[in-house]
């Protein structure tokens, strides 16, 4: 019996076993409080979190006190658009549900931009959306599910010459494409951990501070500068922050290393059956893979090839029986959609994996349409 292989890493990542190591002590005897001021088991804590944020900071080229820890990127998305108090908002309908539902929350004037059909912003329309009114511009770095890298320095521009402040979900491209807030004239940068291997629960919001001032939406004990109350994850921002060293070691490496794998995956998908690439393969995230497979349903194909963990898109909607949005913004029909999977290649996988899952699904899909041909 096979152990499952794991095509999924955009959903989450294993920890690696060096940012596991870093954290243990601070589950045990370094178990102090970051916050606790008079004894040594606080200061040795805090200690920790300083170090982390200094290493989280310089993989986004931000300064470690821009860095406010928080539970997710899901969390830091709220802080960045509920917090900014801007009158108008701009985003993208290719963008993640926690940049999508805030808005809608607030009573300000939302502009929600198509993507092109390859997934990229349209810059000229960007600019035109941009009003006199303070607005906020959100725009992804990378889509987490059809993996499209967006031109960030080209909007950070755009936005100052605009007037307009920039915040980017940057879950999917922190630790795998490079990223400097300064350079990318990006105010705020969302970020969290788990997508680049290291712990769940941790997560951070970049604020360059001369930019941007928001509001809180945490009140309490004002830790964080104000910016976000709640005692401290210690073991968790340790491994965040174990993980950005390595990811600033190894991701010209890595990178190279998935898109290798990443090409040979559609190779020998494309060499079989009929597959559609869904958005651009020039800005795209080394390590992802989304097509469409004619004839085949997506849900289907799961089910026949359990033991390789892949899926039909974004974790956060997987409970949803409607088809990508992301997919359909960028103009697929609804079959069409609901005929894409998504594969995600990360650190742990091997080209023997690659070589096997393809055949696998090469199998799977084949004996699909043998049962309900098109």
């Amino acid at each position: 019996m096979r152990r499952t292989v794991y095509l999924d890493y955009h959903a989450t990542t294993p920890a690696d076993p060096r940012v596991v190591e870093a954290m243990l002590p601070y589950f045990g005897d370094k178990f102090g409080n970051a916050a606790s001021r008079a004894h040594s088991f606080g200061w040795e804590a805090e200690k920790a979190v300083d170090l982390a944020r200094q290493r989280i900071a310089g993989l986004a080229g931000a300064k470690p006190r821009d860095v406010v820890f928080t539970s997710g990127a899901t969390e830091s998305n709220n802080l960045a658009i509920k917090g900014s108090g801007a009158a108008h908002i701009v985003t993208m309908e290719t963008e993640h549900k926690s940049v999508l539902e805030p808005p809608k929350r607030l009573g300000c004037r939302v502009t929600v931009l198509p993507p092109r059909p390859d997934g990229l912003v349209d810059l000229d329309r960007l600019r035109e959306s941009i009003g006199s009114e303070p607005t906020l511009v959100s725009v992804m770095c990378a889509n987490n599910e059809i993996g499209t890298v967006q031109p960030i320095r080209e909007i950070g521009a755009i936005c100052r010459e605009r007037g307009a402040l920039f915040h980017s979900d940057a879950a999917q491209a922190y630790g795998k494409v490079p990223i400097d807030v300064e350079a990318d004239g990006v105010d705020l940068l969302s970020i969290t951990a788990h997508k680049m291997y290291g712990p769940k629960g941790v997560g951070a919001l970049c604020i360059r501070r001369r930019r941007a001032r928001l509001q809180p939406q945490i009140d309490g004990g004002g830790h964080e500068g104000g910016m976000r109350s709640g005692t401290l994850n210690v073991p968790g921002i340790v491994g965040f922050g174990e993980a950005a060293t390595i990811a600033s070691k190894e991701m010209p490496d890595e990178a190279e290393r998935l898109r290798q794998l990443r090409d040979r995956l559609l190779r020998a998908l494309s060499n079989e059956v009929d597959v559609t690439v869904n958005g651009t393969m020039d800005h795209r995230l080394p390590g992802n893979l989304n097509v469409r497979i004619s004839g085949v349903k997506a849900d289907a194909l799961l089910l026949n090839v359990p033991e390789i963990a892949f899926s039909t898109g974004s974790a956060c909607t997987s409970a949803s029986v409607e088809p990508s949005h992301v997919l359909r913004a960028i103009g697929l029909s609804t079959e069409a959609a609901l005929s894409s999977v998504r594969f995600g290649l990360g650190r742990f996988t091997t080209q023997e994996e690659i070589d096997w899952s393809a055949g696998r699904i090469v199998e799977a899909v084949k004996r699909l349409r043998a049962l309900a041909p098109v």
